[in-house]
């Protein structure tokens, strides 16, 4: 095929790759650490930060795949959803260098860019789901349940009509005076907490949807109670907190799944999206793969957050279809 250069940049963190059709050769990303003081992604100093990041980031990456920029074939950039600002700065940056390069550029939806990471084949890892596959695609910003069909051939069985489950997880964190990002606090001090401590209402819906700002205001509530009581619960307590807030979500994406899986009769199940990274979901999607019977697909850790290797798998499989775009694209985000 040749090779193809990957620009994602649709929240705070700066990254590139380059790919030899499905072959990973190179995965570079740049963290942002200022958003820690302000307990959450501040979206101007997340633009700022992506203009200092994006030349260095995108040099390195070409560097430890071995090749300069003239060799590449193809530029594949996140158009959206994200911020609007972070996006700008990584879709200018792949139109210049596609129209100095003379090459076409390829636009990449960042949604079906996490599904579509299980695609990725690296010097260890190949370990691709067969289509149709469901997927749990559960990150900070969503929570849906996708049948897919094709790689651009998506259904969305059910989402959440409220919060998404990484920022029920990043709430209760901030709810308990936890420093951001709350979900991998939460996950490292569950493991020596009592997960069947604490309580928490488990939200009811329908179908194949989500809800889980009720689960959120049933957590603000114990902690706002038992605060009154004794100024010190939290610090006591918080790993009881943790794991019983955890299990509530966990519990609460996978009976959803095992639903779909059910009506749908497709074994093949993926999990995708920042939360994918939590242990306790992938220790239930492996125990749900021996009691169903399922196969699993579990991503590796590199490849659940934002990262530029599955928007240059989405572009990869674009690319192949001759699915180009011009150079006046736009980033939109929503979407």
């Amino acid at each position: 095929m040749g090779y193809l250069l990957a620009i994602e940049s649709s929240c705070d963190d700066t990254s590139a790759a380059v790919l030899d059709d499905r072959l990973l050769l190179s995965n570079m990303i740049a963290s942002q650490k200022v958003h820690e003081l302000y307990g959450g992604v501040v979206p101007e100093l997340a633009s700022r930060a992506h203009m200092q990041n994006i030349v260095p980031v995108v040099h390195t990456a070409l560097m430890e795949a071995g090749i300069s920029k003239n060799q590449l074939d193809v530029v594949a950039f996140t158009r959206g959803p994200g911020l609007m600002g972070s996006l700008l700065v990584g879709v200018s940056f792949a139109k210049t260098l596609a129209l100095a390069l003379d090459i076409p550029l390829v636009e990449v939806n960042h949604l079906q860019a996490h599904v579509l990471s299980h695609f990725i084949k690296t010097k260890d890892y190949d370990h691709a789901p067969r289509f149709p596959f469901l997927c749990l695609l559960v990150s900070g910003g969503h929570t849906q349940i996708l049948r897919v069909d094709g790689p651009f051939a998506f259904q969305i069985l059910g989402g959440t009509i409220d919060d998404a489950a990484g920022e029920c997880m990043d709430k209760a964190a901030k709810i308990m005076g936890l420093p951001y990002p709350g979900g991998p606090v939460i996950d490292r001090l569950a493991k020596e907490g009592d997960e069947d401590r604490f309580k928490i209402a488990k939200p009811h819906m329908p179908g194949l949807d989500y809800s889980f700002s009720g689960l959120k205001t049933s957590f603000l509530y114990l902690i706002r109670d038992q605060l009154k009581k004794d100024p010190g619960f939290v610090e006591r307590n918080v790993n009881d907190l943790c794991a019983s807030v955890q299990k509530t979500v966990v519990e609460s994406l996978m009976e959803k799944l095992i639903a779909a899986a059910k009506q749908t009769g497709i074994r093949q199940v993926a999990i995708a999206g920042g939360v994918s990274a939590n242990s306790l979901l992938r220790k239930k999607m492996q125990e749900c793969a021996e009691r169903y019977g399922w196969e699993a697909f579990i991503p590796p850790f590199s490849f659940t957050t934002d990262n530029a290797a599955m928007v240059g798998m989405a572009g990869h499989f674009k690319w192949k279809q001759g699915l180009f775009c011009s150079l006046d694209a736009v980033p939109y985000a929503r979407g």
